[in-house]
């Protein structure tokens, strides 16, 4: 059985993954929108800061529901996890980018997709190297 997270890993769970993910996009993100790197770092900021309170308390809430239906974190639950906190994370981006960007909602929505198409396996294969990591780090500091 696992140690359950404490805030402050639930906190550096987010920022690492919001840290990687930010290497990743700002360069790519500032190519396809023709836009600066300054520009396009600034918006992916912001939308790292969103999704770093939004990760904390989806996590929170998913684990709590998986604990409560006993669930095993199969590849199945990996991919709701996903593809639900992508949903819920769509809801703030979408108004953020078209704002900031100067473009409409339809437009920003298919930023979005984008942007939707990258997280959605980095966030699985995020999660999943954490939690083999965590695994192995949590058994040898239960071990010593």
């Amino acid at each position: 059985m696992l140690v359950q997270k404490s805030l402050l890993e639930r906190c550096f769970h987010a920022i690492l993954f919001e840290v990687l993910a930010l290497l990743i996009c700002v360069p790519v993100m500032s190519w396809v929108l023709d836009v600066s790197v300054i520009h396009a770092g600034v918006l992916t900021l912001m939308i790292s800061l969103v999704a770093m309170a939004w990760n904390v308390i989806f996590n929170i809430v998913f684990d709590r529901i998986e604990r409560h239906y006993r669930w095993q974190r199969t590849f199945l639950v990996r991919i709701l996890h996903a593809v639900t906190f992508e949903a819920g994370l769509i809801l703030a981006v979408v108004p953020l980018a078209a704002w900031w960007l100067e473009i409409g909602l339809v437009e920003a929505f298919l930023l979005d997709i984008g942007l939707v198409l990258f997280f959605l396996p980095y966030t699985l294969l995020y999660n999943w190297c954490y939690d083999k990591l965590r695994t192995i780090v949590v058994g040898r500091m239960l071990l010593s």
